[in-house]
C-alpha cells in the first residue's frame, strides 16, 4: 500500500468524538489531538510529513495569487448574470471559480431593483421605530464592527424575502452548488437545485462611518470540525495519511449530523456564503477580503497537531467564538489575502464555505455600504431540520434560532407574509 491509498478503516486507530461539549474541554482537546496524531502515523507518515505536503501545495497557490496581483490582474473571478441565465458561462470562468472558490456575479439583479430594495428596507425599519427601540448588538462578534447599528437584526422584510425566493437568486445558487460533488459513496448529500432559504441579517453602513471591520476567520464550525463523527468523516483524508485525496468540494458527510454545542455562526450547511449589494461600493471602503484557496482548510485542520502548539490548544479555536485565522499560526495563508473588486448595487458576492474571510476596517467611509446576506444553502438533511425552526420564526416574526433572540419584527405589521411566498419560497421553507 502506498501512502496515498486509503487505508481500511478498521486498520486505523479509533477517534474519540462527542455529541455535546465535554465538561473538561482542555482534556478533550488533548485526547482528540493524541488520537488524530496516532491515526496519521498509522498510515506510515508523520504529522509533519503530511503537513509538509499540504504546505507545499498551498505555497504554489499563494505564489500564483501573488503573481496575478503583481501583473495587475483581478484575483476574484467575475461572471455576468446574463451569461448564467443564458447558459454561456465559459469553461475557463468555471475553472477559475473552482480554483479560487469565490466569485462576483455582475448584474445579479437590476441596479434599480437593488436600490429600491435598499429604500424599502429603510422604510420598513423606520415605519416600525427600529432606531428608537434598538437595544445594541445582540452578539459580541458583530458588535465589534463599530458603527451603531451597522448590522441590523432584521430578517423578514419584503425586500429580503423577495430576493431570497427570486428566480434569479435560485439560478445563481444552482450554478454555485453544481461546483460541489453532491453525490458520492452512493448517497445524494444535497439537492443542488433547491435552496433552503437560510435567513440572515442586513448591513447598512452610512457615508462617513468609521468601522473596525471583522478580523480574518472562518464560519463552518469550531471544535466540532475535529470532535464530531460526521466531520471526522468529512475530513478523513486529512487525518488518514491520504491528504492528496482531500477535496474541499466533496459534500460527503457534511450535510448530516448534529451541530456541536457552542459552535457559532451557522447550523445549516452552506456551499457558499454570500451577500447581495444594495449600494455601490469601492474596493477600498471596508469591504470583504478572503484567502481565495479552498484547499486551505487542510492546512488549518492539521496546524494544531504540530509540536509548537500547546497540547490543549487548537490554534485559538474554541467554543462560542469564531474560528480565527492569523499571522501567528497561519502566516503562509495570510500572504494570499485578497479584497473584492468594486461592486455596484445588484451585484452579488460569493465565497466557499471553508474560506478564510474578513472585512477591512474603514475610516470616513465614502458612500453607503449596504448588503443583504443571502448564502447558497441547498436542501439536505441538516438544512431540512433547520428549516423547521426557520418556518416558526417566519410565521411569528421572531429572530431565527441561529441568531440572538432579539425578535424586533414580531409586532411589525408590514413584514413579509406567508401568502406572499412563491413556489421557490415554499420549497425553501419545506412547505411543499
Amino acid at each position: 500500500m502506498t501512502v496515498t491509498e486509503t487505508p481500511p478503516t478498521d486498520a486505523l486507530p479509533a477517534l474519540p468524538h462527542w455529541e455535546t461539549t465535554p465538561d473538561d474541554l482542555p482534556g478533550a482537546i488533548r485526547e482528540v489531538k493524541v488520537a488524530l496524531r496516532a491515526r496519521i502515523e498509522a498510515s506510515g507518515r508523520t504529522v509533519e510529513q503530511v503537513f509538509a505536503v499540504v504546505e507545499e501545495r498551498l505555497r504554489e497557490r499563494v505564489e500564483e495569487i501573488a503573481a496575478a496581483k503583481a501583473r495587475g490582474e483581478q484575483v476574484w473571478p467575475v461572471i455576468d448574470y446574463a451569461d448564467i441565465e443564458a447558459g454561456t458561462v465559459s469553461p475557463e470562468q468555471l475553472d477559475l471559480l473552482y480554483r479560487r472558490g469565490c466569485v462576483v456575479v455582475r448584474g445579479h439583479f437590476p441596479r434599480e431593483q437593488a436600490l429600491a430594495w435598499d429604500r424599502g428596507i429603510l422604510d420598513y425599519v423606520e415605519s416600525n421605530a427600529f432606531f428608537k427601540d434598538y437595544r445594541g448588538p445582540g452578539d459580541d462578534f458583530f458588535g465589534s464592527v463599530g458603527s451603531r447599528p451597522e448590522i441590523y437584526p432584521i430578517y423578514w422584510s419584503p425586500a429580503q424575502m423577495q430576493a431570497r425566493q427570486s428566480e434569479r437568486m435560485a439560478r445563481v445558487q444552482s450554478l454555485l452548488n453544481a461546483q460541489w460533488t453532491s453525490e458520492s459513496e452512493g448517497v445524494q448529500w444535497f439537492d443542488a437545485d433547491r435552496d433552503s432559504l437560510y435567513p440572515d441579517r442586513i448591513r447598512r453602513r452610512p457615508p462617513g462611518a468609521d468601522s473596525g471591520g471583522l478580523g480574518t476567520h472562518l464560519d463552518p464550525g469550531t471544535l466540532d470540525l475535529w470532535m464530531t463523527e460526521e466531520n471526522q468523516l468529512a475530513f478523513r483524508h486529512v487525518f488518514d495519511g491520504t491528504v492528496e485525496q482531500y477535496d474541499p468540494w466533496d459534500a460527503a458527510h457534511r450535510t448530516v449530523g448534529p451541530q456541536f454545542p457552542g459552535t457559532t455562526m451557522c447550523s445549516a450547511f452552506r456551499t457558499f456564503q454570500g451577500w447581495t449589494a444594495l449600494s455601490d461600493m469601492a474596493h477600498d471602503q471596508g469591504v470583504l477580503h478572503t484567502v481565495p484557496i479552498p484547499e486551505a482548510m487542510a492546512y488549518l485542520m492539521l496546524r494544531p497537531l504540530l509540536s509548537d502548539v500547546p497540547d490543549d490548544d487548537m490554534c485559538g479555536v474554541t467554543v462560542n467564538k469564531v474560528f480565527p485565522a492569523n499571522e501567528k499560526w497561519h502566516p503562509l495563508l495570510m500572504q494570499a489575502v485578497c479584497g473584492i473588486p468594486d461592486v455596484q448595487a445588484g451585484d452579488s458576492v460569493w465565497w466557499h464555505r471553508d474560506m478564510i474571510h474578513g472585512v477591512d476596517p474603514v475610516t470616513d467611509q465614502q458612500g453607503w455600504g449596504n448588503v443583504m446576506y443571502i448564502p447558497a444553502a441547498p436542501w439536505c438533511p441538516r438544512n431540512e431540520a433547520y428549516a423547521a425552526h426557520v418556518r416558526e420564526a417566519f410565521l411569528t416574526g421572531a429572530s431565527p434560532s441561529d441568531f440572538p433572540a432579539e425578535d424586533y419584527e414580531k409586532s411589525w405589521p408590514n413584514r413579509f407574509r406567508p401568502e406572499d411566498l412563491n413556489e421557490t419560497g415554499r420549497r425553501g421553507l419545506g412547505l411543499v
